[in-house]
């Protein structure tokens, strides 16, 4: 497109440059003087602009020119004269008006032949909404409006936006140019957005649902004998042979009314179904053993319940036993701010003893009671949504997967979309194993018919049809490659943008250390970082090396994680790249401080990123002359290279880093060892290498500063 310099187009307009320049600049163009170039349609833009005060200005002169100064500009006549005057050229105009259409010949006329009459263009009937896109080209966006692409622009220029015809602005610019039309701009959605939508439910058709219950805690805790324990007892009363199979969730009735419970192996499928958006709890229940107290893992539930935001009911099992002492349970809970009623607090504490069925029948009324507070409601007169449970490759009937519904009912011969994965529902079978013809809300079921096997935490939506079901798996295909490439999580690089632009109001952190010691402090100096924009929040901490289930807990809460003294599980690497959440490593409480500010106050330009070349373990060591202790290591992952930075782990926790002193193969020195063969290596000043340590060899990679 052509372009004018900005001196140019004020001598055009005989007005100063300094002039236009100013005017420019108001407008929001990115101009620095008078050498700028501006494109020609904006330029004409400028023309109008200019043009219409020029002529207002001349119109107000006229207005105010003296009565006496018009009059002598007329010639004289008599008033007679000038009365017959008048009159022809009143008639003439009228003829000429009449003759008009006449002197195109023919041209002119419309297809049935009657001459088309010139009048004034009614203004374009537009729609009184619009659907666009997040970016919109301006040339697309006058076309939508039915006005001119010059019109489009003056109203941008009103805004203070300067954009040529064939440049593209963003949605909310594009609603106020529509505004200012008097059309309302809605954003597009596609049909991915549409089907998943959740739509609001008409209050009246909402009917009462058993509430989902999932059972946490600490292993040998007595988690699975209390589920066994609820099934035993509830479920063999009513059905003959009791359980025929088991499909990862079941219900039971106590009092007339259903309970469902999710048989999970704990928080790390409860996790893993949040962080892809099911929330299918209701109800968690921390089992405590009454003779061993909070343990790890029983910190780790809490606050897995506490991101999802359920109540907590808390079971204190084994108190058959001897050495129980359940006071000592409740004490150590208060720390994590789950007292019970009896201390003042609003925590259900309820004493069992999963082995001898003993208070099972209380816990189940506290379930129904806080079921009953929770006011769980659903609709089951509508096509079906539920959530994937698990989900695996039967040999003999192809890809089955459990399914919790949660909205709707589930028939047979439904049509469905879960993830990217379609199917028509050829079979159901319940946690009792028998074929049922369809499944009400909180009702978990096997499902036969689809044509992959989807992943657990994945939502099923019923479509009208075959065709929608495949198109909307393939658009979530797409969108999954895309969603590979660029993640949204949080990372310390982005942080202040989003601060700024209001989207984080906690930072939430996952924090893992060496010991406890270490742990408490950094936990006491982050959450000071506080400040009155965003708030440092530890959602969980714990000691030993960074788990896949800390990485899910991380990406189901958007938080980053803090690793002192420890390192992440190749597992947890591997989760962390593919769910893109952010591990900050660090050996000094200062730096993780630092950081942290920096990245608060929008000052953090990291130069450097580690990048992590291989893992070898050490299976032998020798004792050599001059050299000190070598390792006879196996790589496991990747390659040693002799130039490489290497750590020194012992059971996930780093006790040594520096340069590698020699790296041999067999007798030879080696430039690089790949994976699966052996070598030996030898650290510059580090003799305590033992059998079982890991050795990581890793490299510093400048990237480009981002601010």
């Amino acid at each position: 497109m052509k372009k004018i310099r900005v001196y140019e187009l004020a001598r055009e307009l005989d007005i100063e440059s300094k002039v236009l320049v100013d005017f420019l600049s108001e407008l929001g163009a990115e101009i620095k003087n008078h050498m700028s170039t501006i494109e020609d349609d904006i330029a004409e833009m400028v023309r109008e602009h200019f043009a219409s005060e020029s002529s207002n200005a001349a119109a107000e002169d006229k207005v105010k020119e003296p009565p006496k100064a018009r009059k002598e500009e007329k010639p004289k006549q008599k008033p007679e004269k000038r009365q017959a005057a008048e009159e022809n050229r009143r008639a003439g105009k009228a003829g000429q008006r009449r003759k008009k259409p006449m002197r195109s010949g023919g041209k002119k006329q419309q297809k049935n032949g009657r001459p088309r009459e010139k009048r004034a263009q009614p203004a374009p009937v537009r729609k009184r909404d619009l659907e666009l896109r997040d970016t919109v080209v301006v040339k697309d966006l006058a076309q939508k409006l039915g006005v001119s692409a010059s019109d489009c622009i003056k109203r941008l220029m009103k805004l203070g936006v300067m954009a040529s015809v064939t440049q593209s602005i963003d949605f909310e610019t594009a609603a106020l140019v529509c505004s200012e039309y008097g059309v309302e701009a809605r954003r597009h959605r596609d049909l991915t957005e549409t089907v998943y939508e959740e739509r609001p439910e008409d209050e009246e058709a909402l009917e009462m649902r058993p509430p989902v219950v999932t059972i946490m805690g600490h292993v040998d805790h007595g988690k699975t004998t209390l589920l066994d324990g609820i099934r035993r007892t509830k479920v063999t009363e009513t059905e003959a042979g009791g359980i025929t199979q088991h499909i990862g969730a079941y219900q039971i009735e106590y009092n007339g009314k259903k309970v469902t419970f999710l048989d999970t192996p704990g928080h790390e499928a409860f996790t893993a179904m949040r962080s892809r958006g099911a929330q299918v709890t209701d109800i968690a229940i921390l089992v405590v053993a009454a003779d061993d107290g909070v343990m790890p893992q029983t910190v780790e539930a809490i606050n897995h319940a506490k991101a999802a935001e359920v109540p907590i009911i808390v079971a204190v099992n084994k108190i058959d036993r001897e050495s129980a002492n359940p006071d000592r349970v409740k004490q150590e809970l208060t720390e994590y701010n789950l007292v019970t009623e009896e201390w003042g607090g609003d925590t259900i504490f309820v004493p069992v003893s999963a082995l001898r069925f003993e208070g099972i029948d209380e816990l189940l009324e506290m379930i129904l009671l806080t079921a009953e507070m929770e006011d769980l409601k659903a609709n089951p007169n509508r096509p079906a949504r539920g959530t994937i449970v698990e989900a695996e490759l039967d040999k003999g009937r192809g890809p089955v997967a459990t399914v919790l519904v949660s909205t709707g009912t589930l028939k047979i011969g439904d049509t469905f979309v879960v993830g990217t994965v379609s199917g028509r529902v050829r079979a159901m079978i319940d946690d009792k194993g028998r074929s049922v013809k369809e499944a009400r809300p909180s009702q978990p079921v096997e499902v036969l018919g689809m044509t992959a096997v989807p992943t657990a935490g994945d939502v099923l939506v019923v479509v009208p049809d075959d065709q929608t079901a495949r198109q909307v798996a393939s658009m979530m295909q797409d969108k999954q490659r895309d969603s590979q490439q660029k993640t949204s999580r949080v990372s310390l690089d982005d942080l202040f943008a989003k601060i700024k632009e209001g989207e984080m109001k906690d930072l939430n952190v996952v924090l893992k250390g060496d010991v406890q010691g270490s742990v408490e402090a950094v936990r006491a100096s982050l959450e000071k970082l506080s400040t009155d924009e965003v708030r440092v929040q530890v959602i969980h901490q714990g000691v030993g090396a960074v788990s896949e289930t800390d990485v899910n807990l991380a990406a189901a809460s958007n938080a980053i994680i803090v690793g002192f003294n420890v390192r992440p599980e190749p597992n947890a690497r591997r989760a962390a790249e593919r769910e893109g959440v952010d591990i900050r490593l660090y050996r000094i409480i200062y730096n993780v401080l630092d950081d942290i500010k920096a990245a608060m106050s929008g000052l953090l330009e990291p130069d450097y990123v580690e990048e992590v070349l291989g893992r070898a373990e050490v299976r032998q060591t020798f004792r050599v002359p001059n050299a000190g202790t070598v390792a006879g290591c196996y790589v496991l992952d990747g390659k040693i290279t002799r130039q490489a930075q290497v750590r020194v782990l012992r059971d996930n926790v780093v006790i040594h880093e520096g340069p590698i002193a020699s790296l041999k193969r067999f007798k030879d020195d080696a430039r690089e060892v790949q994976q699966n063969y052996e070598c030996g290596i030898g650290l510059e000043r580090f003799n305590d290498v033992k059998e079982g340590d890991i050795i990581e060899a890793y490299t510093m990679k400048e990237v480009q500063r981002t601010l």
